[in-house]
């Protein structure tokens, strides 16, 4: 990437763009694997709740480089933990990375900022794994 003061957040465009990142990558996720969705908060329509995509946007502000606003709100991430209720596996794994991508490339994020992006979800996600397969 650029040079080290410039975090992935500003990189990307700051809260504007990583906002919409949140708002194509759900509703990528309705349309494309709507079993995932319906893991999540839903609406009375079914899409993932403003609830969740604002708590996302938040967390993904914070994580980027961003403010650290999600941790003052929320307290510590902890994803693993808060994700145990669903059972993650190869398949969600790849269906989430799936929207993600989909998501960045529709938003032009360049590279090489995609690929660490890329990396660094892929990282994530796989750790959020907690059944084999």
């Amino acid at each position: 990437m650029a040079e080290p003061s410039e975090t992935p957040f500003a990189l990307l465009g700051g809260e504007p763009a990583v906002r919409r990142l949140v708002e194509r990558f759900y509703d990528l996720m309705a349309r494309d694997e709507p079993a995932l969705a319906r893991l999540h908060l839903c609406d009375e329509n079914g899409h993932v709740s403003r609830e969740s995509r604002d708590r996302f946007a938040l967390f993904l502000i914070g994580w980027l480089g961003g403010p650290q606003d999600y941790i003052a709100a929320h307290g510590h991430p902890r994803l693993r933990m808060r994700h145990m209720r669903v059972p993650v596996d190869v398949a969600m794994r790849d269906a989430w990375m799936r929207c993600m991508r989909a998501a960045m490339t529709e938003l032009g994020v360049p590279e090489p900022l995609y690929g660490f992006l890329e990396q660094r979800f892929g990282e994530v996600a796989d750790f959020m794994r907690n059944r084999p397969g």
